[in-house]
């Protein structure tokens, strides 16, 4: 079974904000939905070993138009 755990980035550190194995909810999260959010960052476990790993959103520096 997959376990799919959603850290929430901002200013003042990390947070988990989700642990569990729906990964239709895990799809529908954005950093928007939690305060001070500036990013999430989704850890996939399987069989007590980290499978993969991708960030959803960005961070504000990342916004920024290049020149």
């Amino acid at each position: 079974m997959k376990i799919y755990v959603v850290v929430s980035f901002s200013e003042d550190g990390m947070e988990n904000v989700y642990v569990g194995d729906d990964h239709e909810k895990v799809q529908s999260l954005n950093p928007e939905d939690f305060e001070n959010s500036d990013a999430l960052f989704v850890e996939i476990w399987e069989d007590g070993e980290k499978t993969d790993e991708y960030r959803v959103g960005s961070y504000a520096e990342d916004d920024e138009p290049e020149n």
